[in-house]
């Protein structure tokens, strides 16, 4: 019997611990607070989730195969995700496994052979060890001159810190950053009754909603089809087809009175942001570029422009940071604040036995990705497939540093195709002719794994075909003009 330490109770600790199970080996949840749920169990200090706050992505994407959501809601409220990883757990007899207010202090090599974890209750020995203690708990604030001596009434924080927007009615409040939780923190903010809000940016991103012409956005951005584009069609020709989505879908920032982007989306990027935009062209938001320096409640921004604020927050990013790891480990991986070294973040040669899970920055939901991460790590250490060589590993992460100073963030959909590919499970168009549509254009929907290779299941099609429909009548093979357009620029007109 295969012993396996799993860091974390959140959807990456439960999945992971989940498949290991189905493959015959033993794990033990580590979780340092008093309940599983990571990130959506919002009464923990681990948790940067506030009670007011609904899922950016969609309830299909935001599942896993073999569970599906209760609520029919689109976008659900924090405390049902929270109630579907109860059930989760409960399901595939995870609750049990799971050793609460256990914090690991210290994972290294046991001379013998395989892992000591030292945690809250003392040391112990696993032949395995998956590392699932999350990528979004350790908030980045960019250095400001000055942002010491803020003297606002409301404080400077992180959006991690986030809780209740009533707090600020009447006050002047600046959110730093561009990204999802800064958008967020400062609409909620401003529709509570703050006197001021203003944005100060580095860069203008463009904004999408939630949906476009009633259907989940993530469905239109994260597609099959866009991870075959990104491998074989040229880049200018990818963000013309990303750009044509994202201008039909909320058209282009300046238009609504926020700065204008890049005209290259790559350059820019894209978020998302329900209300953002409508807020801006109110006058409830305000934008400023980057702040210059900060002086008491005086925050001076790069037009020279200045004013007087009761609070701050940075909705800045996250370090990636690991710290019970040992040196030994660090040093193998090259960790830093942004970087792990390991094949699609998951592997690394020179550390048998110890994998990880969760540890990139994406645009899109995790849930799917998550579940064909943890299904390789355990159909590999199931021997359900073959492992990757050594060299290959290596190769692998040799790509990966080189590219290291560039953009880390991926896309939803590149990474689960990578992890799908990676774990023997990405559905092959031939053996689904009326389904090719909907496998391209249609959403990533977890059941889309489990069509064909190990542990698909008989009631996989109808399924998908269910999830595919709901928002359209993606499953008819008669694409539109668009798709069909975006499908001949692939090599020979076909994946």
């Amino acid at each position: 019997m295969t012993h396996v330490a799993v860091i974390g109770a959140g959807p990456g600790g439960l999945v992971a611990a989940r498949w290991l199970l189905s493959q015959g080996l033993e794990p033990t949840i580590f979780e340092q607070g008093s309940t599983l749920g990571g990130q959506w169990a919002t009464s923990e200090e681990c948790s940067g989730v506030w009670p007011g706050m609904y899922t950016n992505s969609s309830r299909t994407m935001t599942a896993f195969s073999d569970l599906e959501h209760d609520s029919e809601l689109v976008y659900q409220p924090n405390r049902d995700i929270l109630d579907y990883l109860h059930r989760y757990a409960a399901k595939f007899g995870l609750t049990s496994r799971i050793r609460l207010h256990n914090r690991v202090e210290l994972v290294s090599r046991d001379d013998k052979a395989g892992w000591l974890l030292r945690h809250a209750e003392g040391v112990d020995r696993f032949e395995r060890v998956v590392v699932a203690s999350g990528r979004f708990n350790a908030p980045a604030v960019p250095a400001v001159t000055g942002l010491a001596t803020f003297s606002g009434c409301a404080g400077a924080a992180t959006t991690f810190s986030y809780r209740d927007g009533t707090a600020y009615r009447g006050k002047r409040i600046l959110v730093a950053g561009c990204a999802i939780s800064a958008l967020e923190v400062a609409s909620e903010i401003a529709q509570l009754g703050a006197a001021h809000v203003v944005v100060t940016q580095r860069r203008q991103r463009y904004v999408v909603p939630k949906f476009v012409s009633g259907v989940p956005t993530d469905h239109l951005l994260y597609t099959r089809y866009g991870t075959l584009a990104e491998e074989s069609v040229p880049a200018e020709d990818v963000e013309g087809q990303l750009k044509e989505i994202v201008l039909r879908a909320a058209g282009s920032p300046e238009q609504y009175g926020a700065p204008a982007p890049d005209p290259s989306v790559f350059t820019a990027g894209v978020t998302l942001g329900q209300h953002y935009l409508p807020l801006v062209a109110e006058g409830r938001i305000s934008v400023r570029p980057w702040m210059k320096a900060v002086s008491g409640r005086r925050v001076v921004f790069a037009d020279d422009h200045a004013e007087e604020f009761d609070g701050i927050f940075f909705g800045t990013g996250f370090n990636l940071r690991l710290p019970f790891l040992s040196e030994e480990i660090q040093k193998i991986l090259d960790l830093d604040a942004v970087h792990l070294d390991a094949d699609r973040y998951t592997f690394h040669p020179g550390l048998p036995g110890l994998a990880f899970m969760g540890m990139w920055d994406q645009a899109g939901g995790y849930f799917v990705p998550l579940e064909l991460q943890a299904r390789w790590i355990a159909y590999v250490w199931g021997g359900v497939i073959p492992a990757v060589g050594d060299r290959d590993e290596q190769l692998a992460i040799n790509a990966y540093r080189a590219r290291r100073g560039a953009s880390q963030k991926s896309k939803l959909n590149l990474v689960a195709i990578a992890f799908a590919r990676a774990a023997g499970v990405e559905p092959r168009l031939d053996n689904w002719p009326n389904l090719r549509r909907a496998l391209l254009f249609g959403p990533l929907a977890p059941s889309c794994f489990r069509l064909e290779g190990p542990d698909a299941l008989p009631d996989a099609p109808e399924r998908f075909v269910r999830e595919a429909a709901r928002f359209g009548a993606i499953t008819s093979n008669d694409m539109t003009e668009r798709e069909q357009r975006y499908l001949a620029a692939l090599p020979d007109g076909r994946p």
